[in-house]
């Protein structure tokens, strides 16, 4: 069993710690969404705070791509390249969730949603646009930042 296991795990290695790493990022999105939201309030959390969340998610995204995920070998100016590409990807996919977020929280939640169910409509948002940008983000790493050489 856990030769089969091992034989599994080579094989979609990749896809597997993309998952595990995408999961640790998204969760601290969400919780760092949550003391936002905590901390500032409802339309903080979904305005600045969001994007001060990203940035937090970005970096962490990238050491754990690069080292675990992707296993990037690159130095020096190359490095720098890659960091570049992956930040304007992540940038591309922030503004993409601050979309959702505006949309979703700052328009629809509260023109239907009523008041004290808006912190839970918040994070329902915040979850799905997390799914739109886990997705848009490993296509983007897969084809774009840390693509094999030929």
């Amino acid at each position: 069993m856990f030769e089969k296991l091992t034989v599994l795990y080579k094989k979609y290695a990749e896809v597997i710690n993309y998952l595990f790493f995408g999961v640790l990022a998204t969760a601290l999105n969400i919780v760092l969404y949550a003391v936002f939201q905590f901390l500032f309030g409802y339309e903080a959390a979904n305005s600045w705070g969001n994007v001060l969340n990203n940035i937090i998610c970005i970096l962490f995204a990238y050491w754990t791509n690069r080292t675990w995920v992707f296993t990037s070998k690159t130095h020096g100016r190359d490095a720098l390249n890659e960091f570049a590409k992956f930040v304007s990807c992540r940038l591309f996919t922030l503004v993409v969730d601050t979309a959702i977020m505006f949309v979703g929280g700052n328009l629809i939640g509260p023109a239907l949603i009523p008041e004290q169910w808006l912190g839970l409509w918040g994070l329902a948002v915040k979850v799905g646009a997390n799914v739109v940008v886990v997705i848009l983000n490993y296509v983007f790493s897969k084809l774009i930042v840390f693509k094999a050489k030929k």
